[in-house]
């Protein structure tokens, strides 16, 4: 008897760490492409803004893909993309960064290094952008373009 009881609380603890994982909100379809290199997004400070390197960031759509952010900027620095940086969307993270409240951005610390792994949205075209925690009022924008990963 004492056997099935074992048996029981493992199945039980199997059962909670699965739900646990599915509750996150976590892509639960099989990503179209996960075989692109990391890409680099750098960020620095020209005339007292943040800067973001590329403007126009492409990447594949509904893809796996990893971010490797590098900040030489001397302040911390918000990067923002609307509905892409949800924790939905969001694989892994790791590094000088936090999850802003709005769930749309991360602060990234003064020169500061991280990584982002992340299943990117549908195709299309939206806003992205960074500004300095000293200089809100100016961001730089930029563009997130994903593409089929089939093109």
């Amino acid at each position: 008897m004492l056997r099935y009881a074992t048996f029981g609380r493992g199945l039980i603890m199997v059962t909670l760490v699965v739900t646990g994982a599915s509750a996150q909100g976590k892509p639960d379809t099989a990503p179209e492409s996960t075989a692109q290199s990391p890409i680099e997004l750098r960020i620095s400070k020209q005339d007292g803004k943040a800067v973001c390197a590329p403007a126009d960031l492409r990447l594949p759509a509904n893809s796996n893909v990893t971010l490797n952010i590098v900040s030489q900027s001397d302040s911390p620095v918000i990067l923002t993309s609307p509905n892409q940086f949800k924790n939905s969307q969001v694989l892994h993270h790791e590094g000088d960064f936090t999850h802003v409240a709005s769930e749309d951005g991360w602060t990234v610390k003064q020169n500061g290094k991280a990584v982002l792994k992340l299943r990117t949205l549908a195709v299309g075209e939206q806003e992205c952008g960074c500004a300095s925690i000293n200089n809100q009022s100016e961001p730089f924008r930029g563009k997130l373009v994903l593409t089929s990963p089939s093109s």
